[in-house]
């Protein structure tokens, strides 16, 4: 489920965060489905236990698991999460438009990198 790149220059919690967004905004982790224990988890991938803690704790924070008390974590309802990342999305996307736009690319020239983009 969860798979480790030790390349990665980026710390391992900020990869288990991002592998878990991945997994609940795609579906893969249902809604109220539990999340794999904390010392689970962390035998698994061999690492330490506070990494995991530390990971569950950012993806909370952020709205994607909850927790019940004695029982462990649960992935909370996605809808809410896929319309603020879209909203992230097209913010971010409004940006580039206007920095394009002060370097003086076209409509045309972005409505061509779309579509080209758009096929990989």
């Amino acid at each position: 489920m969860i798979v480790i790149d030790y390349k990665d220059r980026r710390p391992i919690y900020e990869q288990i965060v991002e592998r878990f967004q991945i997994l609940i905004l795609k579906g893969v982790l249902e809604q109220d489905e539990q999340m794999p224990s904390v010392r689970k988890l962390a035998v698994e991938l061999s690492i330490n236990p506070n990494t995991i803690q530390k990971a569950y704790s950012i993806l909370e924070q952020q709205g994607y698991i909850y927790p019940v008390k004695g029982r462990g974590n649960f992935v909370s309802g996605k809808g809410s999460l896929i319309l603020e990342k879209r909203n992230k999305f097209w913010d971010e996307y409004r940006e580039m438009i206007k920095k394009g736009k002060e370097l003086g690319i076209t409509r045309e020239e972005f409505s061509g990198k779309v579509d080209e983009y758009w096929v990989v």
